[in-house]
């Protein structure tokens, strides 16, 4: 039993935009919070019929404006890309007290993107870190965000109970809550996710050039780690190449720090220093570990993912 579930933070909750994360969003309201109207929308009629069908909502309406009227909570869950259309779609239909927010993996440009489409209304925006390489309306499931983080970006005049409503209703679905300044998200993230998919993305589009080379041994042959970069890499392309675009300042950052630590190994390896590479390795398996203490991952061969989990 998620904590909190007997509370109702809001009664309504509009989500826009029906894959994996909005899917996942309209099961866990569904499962944690029975007393709240669900209601949602995807801009492409085949999966306004496929959500129907699997019961992401109560109610699936055909337009956004009609999606938002009645509802205290909206949450966009499109590619970050496209959060400034969406918004400006569903404006008519908000209520002047109800609250939007969203699931974007950078936050920065979405808090601006929204400001400027919903100027007046309140806006707090929310990154859940929970995900799968999965996307789709099928690929929803209700214990996503159990014991993952949701960060949550609230502006400088935010208002204090709305606030607090929201961070409620994430710990109902069963996130760890956290909230921090939207341009310090965006460096860690950058981090901890984006600069990740970035080298899997690359990893196994190297792997993919050499496979006439290697007589097709580099697929054939996938070790357990180039097989995970490839888990990775077959992520949402759209939602990615957004994420790259809205956070390039930050991931260009990391990008530069990662290309110097990487020089630094290259020489290394050159130069026969094994105590550096040892030294180097025995550092980052222990941020292993610590992950796997935190409850982030599993410890297990599989990494426990036969059971959904999974991050982005």
């Amino acid at each position: 039993m998620a904590p909190f579930a007997q509370v109702t933070p809001f009664a309504q909750v509009t989500i826009v935009g029906l894959g994996l994360l909005g899917g996942s969003i309209g099961h866990a309201v569904q499962a944690s919070l029975p007393g709240v109207t669900v209601v949602g929308f995807d801009a492409d009629a085949d999966v306004r019929a496929k959500a129907r069908e699997l019961g992401l909502a109560h109610r699936i309406a055909d337009t956004s404006e009609s999606a938002a009227q009645g509802s205290d909570l909206v949450i966009l869950c499109v590619p970050v890309g496209a959060m400034d259309a969406a918004a400006r779609a569903l404006a008519p239909g908000l209520s002047p007290d109800a609250l939007v927010s969203d699931v974007g993996s950078s936050k920065g440009t979405v808090a601006r993107a929204l400001a400027e489409a919903l100027p007046g209304h309140h806006v707090i925006p929310a990154h859940p870190v929970a995900g799968t390489e999965r996307s789709g309306p099928d690929a929803g499931f209700a214990t996503l965000f159990r014991n993952r983080w949701c960060i949550i970006t609230p502006p400088a005049d935010v208002d204090a109970a709305l606030l607090a409503r929201l961070v409620t209703f994430w710990e109902t679905l069963g996130a760890r809550v956290e909230t921090m300044d939207a341009d310090h998200h965006d460096k860690v993230l950058a981090v901890t996710s984006h600069l990740p998919h970035l080298i899997a993305y690359t990893i196994v589009g190297t792997a993919s050039d050499l496979e006439q080379v290697t007589q097709s041994e580099v697929i054939k042959y996938s070790a357990g780690g180039f097989r995970d970069f490839t888990r990775i890499a077959a992520s949402d392309p759209t939602m990615w190449r957004d994420v790259f675009l809205t956070n390039r300042d930050a991931v260009l950052e990391m990008l530069q720090c990662f290309t110097e630590d990487l020089t630094e190994l290259q020489k290394a390896i050159r130069k026969g220093d094994g105590t550096m590479l040892f030294d180097q390795f025995t550092r980052t398996r222990a941020i292993r570990r610590g992950i796997i203490e935190m409850g982030q991952d599993d410890a297990r061969p599989d990494f426990g993912r036969g059971d959904h989990s999974g991050t982005a």
